[in-house]
């Protein structure tokens, strides 16, 4: 088989939901600009890219690979959606990956672009009756009280605590790390080759240009963590918080997947290349754990071990998923997220996979190049991993 190497990457900046920058763009709009600048970059015509695969997760449906191809005016591609939850773009990267492996595509756009602040509000008739249930989400899993499908802070994050015996502490400890390491980054100018400055419109028609993340807090301290209620205090022992889980956010982000020898081809330089990967099942109650299983099952199929590995990247959904899992598989936590993830940076669900892509790529070259893995855990008890070189 041929490699499947990245050309490119790219993301927008993330956004606070509801309140911050992005509030008034769509997931179509975020979508647009992120996959405009890989061709952009990349000078790559039209009819060259076999497929444009993107991760859409809570917008209702529909299809926002094509829908985002016709308007960029890329009418030969044919565009699909793909959800996996949290995992969703991770998988879009997957699915391209596998397509230009088997020699059956050449060149893949693959990513995810994400809008709590503009997600329909969805309704249905509630069988066997005449009413209707306002504010209904599509279940990701069966409704059971240890894994309730509509509340991830118990289905994953407490559970997560539990299981992995991670106290309040530990996981404050990690959320603190989170937004130093995130603010770090920030300063460094880490994050300013792999975000895309977009034009906003505000609700008052004024526009502004959005290129920095928005949810990382320099303020936040020990004490200010410590000091946060419970999400359910009515559950003894919870300690779940605002402060140690991740943001509902808005972004997108993407890749440009090649073949090795379409990069040739086309002077195209790699930036890294994508080893293995793995999705993985386990039960909804040990969501939390499921990047413990990808991420094993996925190096083995690259042919590595994780000592080999110098960066992870654990989506921070929780804190405690993170802590669990890291202790559960002997990761040093100084090489997991070091410029941040989902409790500082954000958690844009459907983008979320490809940022963590896009961001690991950066971190490596900037040491030199080398291994990563990219891991989440995603709703309904799965779990998904990658594994690139960079280069």
């Amino acid at each position: 088989m041929t490699d499947a190497v990245i050309v490119s990457a790219c993301r927008t900046a993330v956004g606070t939901a509801y309140k911050g920058t992005l509030s008034e763009t769509s997931a179509f709009d975020l979508a647009e600009p992120v996959v405009r600048e890989l061709v952009r970059r990349t000078g790559i015509a039209a009819d060259l890219i076999d497929d444009l695969i993107l991760g859409e997760v809570m917008y209702g449906g529909g299809n926002i690979g094509r829908h985002t191809a016709v308007r960029l005016g890329l009418g030969s591609v044919p565009g699909t959606a793909v959800q996996r939850q949290c995992a969703s773009s991770l998988g879009a990267i997957q699915y391209a990956a596998a397509g230009v492996m088997a020699g059956m595509e050449s060149a893949v756009i693959a990513g995810g672009a994400h809008s709590s602040s503009t997600a329909p509000v969805l309704s249905r008739r509630i069988p066997g009756t005449d009413e209707i249930e306002d504010k209904w989400m599509s279940p990701s899993h069966p409704d059971t009280p240890d894994a309730p499908n509509r509340d991830m802070s118990i289905t994953v994050g407490w559970n997560a605590a539990e299981i992995g015996g991670v106290s309040r502490a530990d996981m404050d400890a990690w959320a603190l790390r989170s937004h130093q390491r995130a603010v770090r980054a920030q300063d460094e100018g880490r994050f300013a080759e792999e975000i895309v400055p977009i034009e906003v419109v505000r609700k008052d028609g004024t526009t502004t240009v959005f290129d920095r993340d928005e949810h990382p807090r320099r303020d936040t301290t020990a004490e200010k963590l410590a000091g946060l209620r419970v999400l359910h205090p009515e559950i003894d022992g919870f300690s779940i918080t605002a402060g140690n889980s991740s943001g509902i956010n808005d972004a997108a982000a993407a890749v440009l997947v090649v073949s090795a020898e379409f990069a040739r081809e086309y002077g195209l330089t790699p930036l890294a290349v994508i080893r293995g990967w793995s999705s993985v099942g386990v039960d909804p109650v040990e969501t939390g754990l499921a990047p413990a299983v990808a991420i094993p099952k996925a190096l083995h199929r690259a042919g590595l071990k994780l000592g080999d590995i110098a960066l992870f990247e654990i989506n921070e959904a929780f804190a405690a998923m993170c802590v669990a899992t890291t202790r559960a598989l002997g990761i040093s936590e100084e090489i997991v997220n070091i410029s941040g993830s989902g409790i500082s940076l954000g958690h844009p669900i459907a983008a979320s996979g490809a940022r963590m892509v896009t961001t690991l790529i950066g971190d490596l070259r900037r040491a030199g190049g080398g291994l990563g893995v990219a891991a989440m855990c995603a709703g309904g008890g799965m779990g998904s991993a990658l594994v690139l070189e960079a280069l």
